[in-house]
């Protein structure tokens, strides 16, 4: 497998940074992350559009502009002729005199098979949750500690995930966005401290197509009387969260809603774009 290393095309193996990069000395760095379904990425232009905005929020200054990294995108998938990934686009703070300041970033896009979940039921998921809001989080930057560290935590709960909030109003979880279906139909994500997820925004989308989508505030007693929850990432597209800290959502099942948005949210994805591989 090639990766593209700041200037170039290189074998995976021989890609490699020094020691005094940023993303190293303190973990300063943003990145994106995308999928290649059958030789089309997903909603890339989304995703450039948002690792641009990211990069800005931190002061990083990316050496490519979006049509460039289209372009640099196409020939390494080409390159490495695999029609199902994942994409991951890291810009680092640079090679810091003093392990503190940022400097030229380091840019990188690394592409790892990934096998593409066509499952048309949405997966049954269980949460905890943890007061925690995440700094600056309309960045999408490489600092994931938090999430890391409580992973013995969401174990020892017999979890999959953990949903930050700060004084009861819920965010998001390290790597996925949160909704709830409320008694009245009404889909609500988190409005404030929140990644602006891409899956996120195409559900919130669907207020087109008969949904009832918003953004709002969610407290924790908010989901303990809702009739649906759900989270949404990139690569999980939509998965039921039928239980909160050892108490059921709803009736513990997958709804009606949750399972209508996953077959609107795939029929989107086959209809996306059209493949750059030959």
């Amino acid at each position: 497998m090639y990766v593209f290393l700041n200037n170039g095309f290189v074998e995976q193996e021989h890609a490699t940074l020094h020691i005094s990069d940023l993303a190293i000395q303190r973990g300063y760095g943003v990145f994106d992350f995308f999928r290649l379904r059958k030789g089309v990425l997903l909603y890339v232009e989304d995703h450039l559009q948002r690792l641009m905005r990211s990069a800005n929020i931190m002061h990083l200054q990316s050496p490519y502009s979006i049509n460039q990294m289209h372009q640099i995108l196409r020939e390494l998938v080409t390159k490495n002729d695999v029609a199902n990934a994942g994409i991951r686009i890291i810009l680092t703070g640079g090679y810091s005199p003093d392990a503190y300041e940022p400097t030229t970033p380091n840019f990188l896009i690394v592409q790892s098979p990934l096998q593409i979940d066509d499952n048309t039921e949405p997966k049954k998921v269980n949460i905890m949750t943890h007061e925690f809001v995440r700094d600056l989080p309309e960045a999408k930057t490489i600092n994931y500690s938090m999430g890391i560290w409580l992973l013995n935590k969401i174990k020892e709960q017999n979890a999959h995930d953990v949903l930050y909030h700060q004084n009861g109003v819920v965010s998001e979880f390290p790597r996925s966005n949160f909704f709830i279906v409320t008694q009245k139909n009404e889909i609500i994500t988190p409005a404030a401290n929140a990644l602006k997820g891409i899956t996120r925004q195409r559900v919130l989308e669907l207020r087109n197509e008969g949904f009832d989508v918003k953004e709002g505030k969610i407290t924790l007693q908010d989901i303990a009387q809702a009739k649906e929850a759900f989270l949404t990432s990139s690569t999980k597209r939509i998965q039921a969260v039928v239980q909160i800290d050892g108490k059921k959502i709803g009736d513990g099942q997958t709804g009606e809603i949750t399972r209508a948005l996953l077959a609107h949210l795939i029929m989107k994805e086959k209809q996306y774009g059209t493949a750059i591989t030959a």
